[in-house]
């Protein structure tokens, strides 16, 4: 009885002080730099990381560069050697804090936040703002955002000869589900 009592006492106090992050590893980016006329330009990866610290509002997103998959191969190899780099800039990271974010405001009801923080491809950094619309679903929450990205933000150069048949401004959404089926609760000390 005693060594259940220090049990739950222990795990109680080790509760309050630890911080919980809410993650996923099975977030899903689309992203697209068609225009209109030619070849499409499309891309998925469906293993990127976020993580959501709701005690702060801190909001994180880590994509390994490589795991955008394209319906050429050829398509997926010029983005990887020649505009993104796979090899010397393997991940994108964004870090952002969540403006007037509460999770116990998070229910069924889509709601949109803004969130606002640094962008990093290629190493180089941006500060942009994002909107993103939050809900419980799936037994956690689910997130999607669309934010543009500039390729000429991030250095991305694209040669003159087919400058005309790629987007100048990549259409990127996010979605994803954090916690719920797949919950995974990280502690910190």
């Amino acid at each position: 009885m005693k060594k259940t009592i220090l049990f739950i006492l222990l795990f109680t106090t080790y509760s309050i002080i630890a911080q919980e992050k809410i993650t996923t590893s099975k977030a899903i980016i689309n992203f697209e730099a068609s225009v209109p006329f030619f070849e499409e330009i499309k891309a998925v990866n469906s293993s990127v990381l976020i993580i959501l610290e709701p005690k702060t509002s801190t909001f994180l997103c880590t994509v390994i560069m490589r795991d955008f998959h394209f319906k050429l191969d050829l398509m997926e190899e010029h983005f990887n050697e020649n505009y993104i780099e796979s090899n010397r800039y393997p991940k994108a990271f964004f870090k952002g804090k969540i403006e007037k974010f509460d999770l116990k405001d998070i229910d069924e009801v889509e709601k949109e936040y803004v969130i606002k923080g640094r962008l990093m491809i290629r190493g180089k950094s941006k500060e942009i703002v994002v909107k993103a619309m939050f809900k419980k679903a799936n037994g956690g929450i689910r997130i999607t955002s669309d934010f543009p990205i500039s390729t000429a933000d991030f250095d991305i150069e694209i040669p003159d000869r087919i400058a005309s048949k790629i987007g100048k401004i990549a259409k990127t959404q996010l979605n994803g589900v954090i916690g719920g089926d797949e919950q995974n609760l990280l502690t910190l000390k």
